[in-house]
């Protein structure tokens, strides 16, 4: 193997082992080789090792039993939605999945803020929309565009349903900069969110959903060509 190099050492090795095991180079279920043939295969210390061991432990990609040794987990199988991020960062390819999530999740949201909102939450949501007309660049309109997302989720009632949305919220972080278009223009992206809230205020469950969907789709359709 080839040596690393001796800068931000932990780093570097937590990032040569992600991507391996994400490769499937070290599949789910099979057992490291032992770390002292693997420190010296990358050149490090077992030390340094260890510390990359305990990231991707935290992460959720490695186990350790003491007196066996280090397997890779089953993420696929055994992973949570926390794991999004990552995957991400290591493959564009997810945002297709999580995407189709978000359509149902967010029409479904939209839905339900529209069933149970409060007056309170209803004028909050008309000044969020506000917000993201009168903000500058697209990314401060993206930014505005999510505080209304997050606002829809409470006026749920769920929190649930908040934590679901945070969670696909922080899956696009490794790629956010290049899901900007939608959000370029803010009279546009103003144009396209104000019949969600608009749906929502009014208490209307069946427009606010399809109003969330043809907002989802559009900005999906739009998100994707800037990937692409």
């Amino acid at each position: 193997m080839e040596a690393l190099p001796r800068e931000t050492i932990v780093d570097v090795l937590e990032s040569r082992l992600r991507e391996d095991i994400l490769d499937g180079r070290h599949p789910a279920g099979s057992y490291l080789p032992p770390e002292r043939q693997l420190a010296d295969g990358y050149g490090v210390t077992r030390t340094t090792l260890k510390h990359a061991f305990g990231r991707l432990v935290q992460a959720g990609l490695l186990e350790t039993r003491h007196g066996v040794g280090t397997r890779v987990r089953d993420y696929a199988r055994l992973g949570g939605a926390d794991l999004l991020p990552m995957l991400v960062r290591h493959s564009p390819d997810w945002i297709g999945e999580i995407f189709e999530v978000r359509r149902s999740i967010g029409a479904l949201i939209a839905e339900r803020a529209a069933g149970r909102a409060t007056a309170k939450q209803r004028a909050e949501l008309r000044e969020l929309l506000e917000a993201v007309r009168t903000a500058e660049g697209g990314d401060a309109v993206q930014l505005a565009d999510i505080d209304v997302h997050r606002a829809l989720a409470r006026a749920t009632g769920n929190r649930v349903y908040v934590l679901l949305t945070n969670t696909l919220f922080n899956a696009y972080v490794p790629v956010r900069a290049a899901l900007v278009g939608p959000f370029t223009e803010p009279r546009a992206a103003h144009g396209r969110l104000a019949p969600v809230v608009e749906a929502v205020a009014a208490g209307d469950e069946s427009a606010a959903r399809r109003a969330a969907e043809a907002y989802l789709t559009a900005t999906e359709r739009i998100m994707l060509e800037g990937l692409a």
